[in-house]
Order: C-alpha cells, then structure tokens, then sequence
C-alpha cells in the first residue's frame, strides 16, 4: 500500500540550499518534492496561507521540565523592581494561604540593587511562611528570614563547597544564596513537588516549547529522579516533541553515579515508548557559575573584586578525569563554561578526552561561551568543539549594563558571546535558550543573534556589531547546528529531499525582512516527520 501525499502550498519554502522555494511534499515523514515537483502531485493539502515553512527549530540547551513547573508558581519576571516583586509576593500570598512555602521566579537578577536582595523585603510580604525566589540567571535564590531560620542559616555558617552565603558586615545572611551549594541549603529542607505536578510541569514544558516551534530539545542538567519523569512522560505518551537528557555530573558524586546514568541511559534506549522520542546520551557539567554574581570563572580578577577569579566549581584535573570517563563510557559531553577561565577550563578537559580516548566522532558542547579569551577561540575548531550560544543574550539589557559590563570592564565586555567570530574559525555553532533562564522563542534569539539590538533598537548599529551573524547563518544554527549537536543529520535540521519533515510554519518570510521585524513573526504549526503536532 502507498503512502498519502501530503503538499504544503500557497507559500514559501526555506530550502536546504538557502533558497526560497514555493512548495513542499512529504510522503511517509520524509521529504518527497520541492516546488513544482511537489505541485504536480495528488495527495493532501496544506494552505500555508503566505507563510514560510522553516525546519523545525530545535533548541540546543534548555530545561523544559523545571521551566513547566515554574510555569504553575508565582510568576515574578514582569516586575522591574524590588517594591513591585514585595507587591507580587504579598498578593500571592494572601491569595494561598494554604500554601506553607512561597515559591516564585523568575525575579530580574538585576531588580535587587547590585543584584543582592534582602530578606527584610520579603519579611515585609510575608513572615509568618517561608518565601523562596529564583533569579532569572537561576544561580540565585533570595529567600526571606524564616526560610532562613527552617535551613538553619546564620551567621555561623559557613559558606558551603561551590556556594556564597551573602553576608552583612556582621557576618549575619543578607537573604541572597549564590549558587548550588549555598541554594542547597534551602532545596533540603523544601517540600519537593509530587510526581503528578512534576508530570504536569514537563507537559507544560514541553507544550510551551512546542507552540513557538521546537521540535527537539537538549535537557540540559537532569538529576535521576527528572530521568524518571522524563520516561514516565514518554511512556504515558506525554512527550510531544522529541528530548534528549543531559545527566548533571556533581564534582562529589559524578565517580560513583556513571554507572547509574549509564542503566537509566540504557533502560530509555531499549524502552520501545521512548523510540524517536527520548534519548539520555549527555553528561552535563558546570565550569563554573555567572558573571553577573561574579562566580563565572575568569582569568584575571573581577574589576569590582580584584581578590576574585569567580567559583570554578572543579579543579582543572578533577574536571578533566570527569570527561575523560564520562567520554569513555560514550556518553556525548556537555560544558555549561560562561568565564574565560571556564571555557579554557572545559577546552582543556576535552582536549584531554581526546589525547586519552583518541579521535572519534564526540561532539563535544560547550554551552554559553560568553566570554572567550582571543588565544583559545581557535581550539574550538582544532578540537571539533560545538560552541553552544544562547543569542538572546547578546544584547546590551539591564543585567548586561547593570551588572556584567561593571565587573568585567570594557576590555573584556567587547569580547563576549563571538558568535560570528567562532564561525569564522571553524567551529560548529548551535543555538539555544536556557529557558526558562531566559525566553525559549527562537524568534526573538534570532533578532538579536542577525543585529546584537535590544527590542528597543538599542545600540541603533548593533552592539559588537562585527559579531552579527546573517539570519540564513542563524536560522542554520537553530535548525541544522543543534541537528548536529544531535547526531541527528542529515535525517533532520534542513528540508532536502529525502530528509525528515520537522517543519515549523511562519506567518512570514523572516529571509527578507529588517532583521530587527524577525521577532515579530508569528508560528503557525509544528509537524515532526509529517505529523501535525499542533497548529493555530
């Protein structure tokens, strides 16, 4: 029996090659025709009704099952300053009162002054229940006095491994927890969500991601238990665009938790609910933390702390022996590196997997690549090095002016996120969000990856404007980079004949408009090898 034909029409085509093409046809989740090819067959059609049909996008470092569970709290990213996040909280608040935890986020890193938040303000709101809020870089919690008071924080406790306490001048806890170790703290003694509103966290997740036309996504940091939410997910048939996990490798536990990523790493390959859908084939480390809370690692001290080079969370030996095993045992590698220090730290420790597990086909990742020294910008192409950016970043917002620029200087804020200039080096380039860090949609990372502008239009001719990349160059890293990150091509990540029908359905042709109007374009549908996944 022969496969249905169906023919999309009626607009513009985004071809393999660059060119704009006018029509479509896919038999058996493939691509069968292009143009007048595909015109002259029968089969179903598909009005596109002048928009553009693109290759699915597909986002590179992401986190959808935390982000659908923030999607069900307290949402904080509209408020622009410390009175109106008091406001949300108190109304959040008084609206649940059986709720015994307060938990909120994102926050603006930047709303508390210098990017350092007081529990007092949340007093104010509510003292009676803990309050515990995440900043938008997620390496930063503000919690009020009686989350403090339940974690037992005071001033006689010291900083923990990989975590700052921050402190008044008499030692006693300002509210503020940077990074993991400290943020633990309260994560210990925090009712964890039930398995049910986990499940329902990852459905929203993935919905979220779907409807603005992302077909695949890397989960960038999974503990175990997320795994099993994840398979949990693909067996209920709760997955609706397809997912690979990244295992979160802890410099304490990454020896003896291998084998155990390993089992669940083979449980979802052999499970037959999992086949096309998910994946567990990554390792996932941090290098180190943000710039903006001066825990990114950095060559030479911050200029606001010359004592700090930032909080590497790995010694480069420790995390050199990490990949090392981690690529032994074939498991892809994935670097979270946002200092010059961090990303010299995970070059250093791929360039040691391959000088120790010999020349293979690996595809490293180095997520964010924010800050590149200019000597190590050419190693990501001597070593095959996917440099994994995050576009939507590469502009000049209040955390950039606010607190990045100020503790790195203007030497160093002109060498950030080298998009255009790891590209001219060699190196594969892939893009993605770190929602819910920041926004998923890959249009709005587009804009700024084609004119490093604000949504303002700010600077008026880019900022680091020799860093621009042109949108098809753009597009290419939304689609077919991270389809290379995937080990997914040619199947998937352009439309060729012969290749996969992921397609995302535009409401324009973002090839031939100001590069600023591509954030204003609109998603229509979402197919994944020919079957519709939703569609307005």
């Amino acid at each position: 029996m022969t496969s249905s034909v169906t023919v999309f029409t009626n607009g513009s085509v985004l071809r393999a090659d660059g060119r704009t093409g006018r029509a479509l046809a896919v038999r058996a989740g493939r691509v069968l025709a292009l143009d007048d090819d595909a015109l002259e067959l029968d089969g179903t059609v598909v009005d596109l009704r002048g928009g553009m049909l693109v290759p699915a996008f597909r986002d590179g470092h992401v986190h959808p099952l935390w982000g659908g569970v923030d999607l069900g709290r307290l949402p904080l990213d509209h408020c622009l300053d410390v009175d109106a996040v008091v406001r949300a909280v108190a109304g959040y608040a008084a609206a649940h009162p059986e709720l015994p935890w307060i938990i909120g986020g994102p926050y603006r890193a930047n709303v508390p002054p210098g990017g350092r938040a007081e529990a007092a303000w949340l007093d104010a709101a509510v003292a009676d229940r803990p309050v515990v809020l995440s900043a938008n870089d997620y390496h930063t919690m503000w919690v009020n006095s009686r989350a403090l008071e339940l974690a037992g924080i005071d001033a006689a406790t010291p900083d923990p491994p990989l975590g700052v306490i921050v402190r008044r001048a008499d030692n006693s806890p300002t509210g503020t927890l940077v990074e993991q170790g400290a943020m633990s703290l309260v994560e210990r003694v925090l009712p964890p969500p039930s398995d049910g509103q986990m499940l329902n966290g990852l459905s929203r997740g993935l919905d979220h991601l779907a409807r603005l036309g992302i077909g695949w996504v890397q989960e960038a940091a999974a503990s175990p238990s997320d795994g099993e939410v994840y398979l949990a997910g693909a067996r209920s048939g709760a997955l609706p665009i397809r997912v690979n996990v990244a295992w979160r490798a802890e410099p304490s536990t990454w020896s003896r938790r291998l084998v155990h990523f390993d089992e669940l790493r083979r449980e979802i390959a052999a499970d037959p609910a999992c086949e096309g859908t998910l994946t567990a084939s990554t390792m996932k480390f941090f290098a180190d933390g943000v710039i903006e809370q001066g825990t990114g690692y950095v060559l030479d001290p911050y200029e606001d702390e010359p004592h700090s080079c930032g909080l590497p969370n790995w010694s480069p030996e420790a995390l050199r022996a990490a990949v090392v095993a981690a690529d032994a045992a074939g498991f892809q590698i994935h670097i979270h590196a946002i200092g010059d220090g961090g990303v010299r730290m995970a070059l250093d420790a791929i360039a040691g997997a391959q000088a120790d597990n010999g020349v293979h086909d690996r595809r490293a990742v180095i997520a964010h690549t924010q800050l590149v020294h200019p000597a190590d910008r050419p190693r990501f192409g001597q070593l095959g090095v996917i440099a994994n950016f995050e576009p939507l970043w590469a502009q000049l917002d209040e955390v950039m002016l606010e607190l990045t620029m100020p503790r790195l200087g203007p030497t160093r804020s002109a060498l950030q996120y080298p998009i255009a200039s790891l590209a001219g080096s060699g190196a594969p380039i892939s893009f993605g969000s770190d929602w819910p860090v920041t926004d998923a949609d890959p249009l709005a990372g587009l804009a700024v990856a084609v004119t490093r502008r604000t949504p303002r239009g700010d600077p008026a001719g880019g900022w680091l404007p020799e860093e621009r990349v042109p949108i098809l160059d753009a597009v290419h890293a939304y689609t077919a980079g991270t389809a290379y990150q995937a080990f997914d091509e040619p199947e998937r990540g352009t439309l060729a004949i012969g290749a996969r029908a992921d397609l995302t359905l535009l409401d324009t042709d973002i090839t031939s408009v100001a590069g600023n109007e591509v954030a204003d374009a609109t998603v229509h549908g979402l197919w994944l090898a020919g079957e519709e996944i939703w569609s307005s």
